[in-house]
């Protein structure tokens, strides 16, 4: 299953990229997270799992990381990926661990061991190899968006550890999906009013069905699935399979060409993401937990 959602996950980023030449980002975000939304509440249903968060606090905390996690990460992400190659904008997205890593030391106090240091000190690195060739001609807009959109999935994971919101993880992520919908068609009715899906080209159709199916309903049922069976730093290192196939399936289904600074980057970042998600003393399998749960999509 682990392998699934990272051949799953991995497809959505190109699916997305094709998607996006024939509806807008909002009418794009709105469906895909309207359907991932509704799939784990169904999910919860089936199972008689519980919905509820008890405490108004808690309420509160999920509504801000719903923001964070979810609604801002998938429409900055969105945008990201018209102003940059896919390839690009998925392998500075998954600078995340790092960001998280340096954010949970300032905020929660937690130490960082010799191979944390060796990850952000990568990480650092095959940042500075992916932009700095695009600085002469003026930074893409779509890479700082990617970057901004990281950051902002860090922001959301530290405070959900640092919230410890008393509720069930599924209720947890299904709360969170339902405000980024909720933001998503707030946005597309702010901007654009009702969508017009009428006249789309096959290729785009095509697209946007595995997106909504596969991308984001069978993604979110299998890693709910995943976290359940497995222990939680290995489904963590898993999902490392993602951009690895995001990036392979935008060259070959996309046609990008990813430069050898790209090569090079994504490498030296993907290595420096292991380094910070390997498991670690001071990490429990709760904490572990709790940061596998506030993973949002794509």
């Amino acid at each position: 299953m682990l392998v699934l959602l990272g051949i799953v996950w991995g497809l959505n980023w190109p699916a997305v990229k094709v998607s996006l030449s024939g509806i807008s980002p909002w009418t794009l975000r709105a469906i895909g997270l309207g359907a991932a939304a509704c799939t784990l509440f169904l999910l919860a249903i089936v199972q008689r799992r519980t919905l509820r968060i008890s405490l108004v606090r808690d309420r509160w905390h999920v509504f801000f990381a719903g923001l964070l996690n979810i609604a801002l990460f998938n429409i900055l992400l969105t945008f990201a990926q018209l102003g940059a190659a896919t390839s690009r904008v998925a392998i500075i997205t998954y600078s995340m661990p790092l960001w998280a890593t340096l954010l949970a030391r300032i905020v929660l106090g937690e130490r960082l061991n010799v191979m944390r240091w060796i990850g952000l000190a990568l990480g650092a690195a095959g940042l500075i190899i992916l932009i700095y060739p695009l600085i002469g001609n003026g930074l893409p807009h779509g890479i700082l968006l990617a970057l901004a959109a990281a950051l902002t999935w860090a922001v959301g994971t530290v405070h959900m550890k640092w919230a410890r919101i008393a509720a069930e993880p599924l209720a947890i992520a299904a709360w969170q999906l339902l405000v980024g919908a909720l933001v998503a068609l707030t946005g597309l009715l702010a901007f654009e009013g009702m969508p017009h899906l009428a006249h789309l080209s096959s290729k785009v159709l095509f697209a946007l069905t595995y997106h909504i199916f596969f991308g984001m309903t069978l993604g979110y049922v299998l890693w709910f699935e995943i976290i359940a069976r497995l222990p939680a730093g290995a489904a963590a290192l898993g999902t490392l399979l993602v951009p690895v196939v995001g990036v392979s399936s935008a060259v070959l289904l996309l046609g990008e060409h990813p430069s050898v600074a790209d090569v090079m980057g994504f490498t030296i970042v993907f290595c420096a993401a292991i380094c910070v998600l390997l498991p670690a003393g001071a990490y429990s399998v709760t904490k572990w937990r709790t940061l596998i749960c506030s993973r949002p999509a794509e």
